[in-house]
């Protein structure tokens, strides 16, 4: 019997002559056909900031992606907002944090990708820079790409005895639409990736339910690239 894989969902509004504000939800249909392409069966998991629901949107559910989306408020781990921080959602920012909190619980495995990732690590106790380029003083590398989503355009340098370095070898390049990033690892969590200038692209658990997550977006890449697929059968992959 097939795995069925829970994609967490997000929200948009639009705002034209016909709809005023209108809500939508979805998921970006890259990550439907990935974990299609990886074996699994995708289930769509509705934003609905409730707990009783998000507990019944789990069950059955073998793993858990935590999708890419708005920026994550960082009044979530008591800071001001900076000048250069994008639109964020309270909404999403509740429905993640408890889809993370409840799939732990549950031990259900987890895979963050680009949002995914920063979520993860301030649910669990880390920070984020809210801006790359003008608060990190180490970043030189270009981490929003004006290229097609399926390119590669920077390198990845993975941390061994890891699953990425097990997935990726040392060194991989991957493709990049970010300008927050985790600062502070959360307790329970190693670095196992990072970009040439010192940004983190890449974390594991080292405790409690398995959870692993990147910084890039290897659904867009999927169709290309082996190791980016390979990502979403670790998901299914029996510990």
């Amino acid at each position: 019997m097939k795995k069925r894989i829970g994609i967490g969902g997000n929200l948009r509004f639009t705002n034209d002559a016909t709809f005023s504000n209108y809500g939508r939800a979805y998921v970006n249909n890259d990550y439907v056909e990935a974990v299609v392409a990886a074996g699994a069966v995708p289930m769509i998991l509705p934003l609905v900031p409730d707990r009783e629901i998000v507990r019944a949107e789990l069950e059955g559910i073998d793993g858990l992606v935590i999708t890419g989306g708005w920026d994550v408020s960082p009044l979530l781990w008591g800071e001001e907002p900076h000048v250069r921080l994008g639109d964020t959602l309270e909404v999403r920012d509740t429905y993640d944090t408890m889809l993370i909190e409840e799939a732990r619980r549950m031990d259900i495995p987890i895979f963050g990708i680009c949002r995914g990732i920063q979520i993860i690590n301030v649910v669990c106790g880390g920070t984020l820079w809210q801006d790359v380029v003008t608060e990190c003083p180490t970043a030189f590398v270009r981490h929003w790409q004006p290229h097609h989503a399926d390119q590669a355009t920077h390198s990845v340098r993975t941390e061994p005895d890891s699953t990425l370095r097990r997935i990726f070898g040392e060194r991989h390049l991957v493709n990049s639409f970010h300008h927050m990033a985790v600062k502070k690892p959360a307790p329970g969590f190693r670095v196992t990736a990072y970009a040439a200038d010192g940004t983190i692209e890449g974390l594991e658990s080292t405790e409690g339910s398995r959870v692993f997550a990147v910084q890039w977006h290897p659904e867009m890449m999927h169709r290309k690239d082996s190791a980016m697929l390979a990502l979403f059968r670790e998901l299914m992959r029996d510990s």
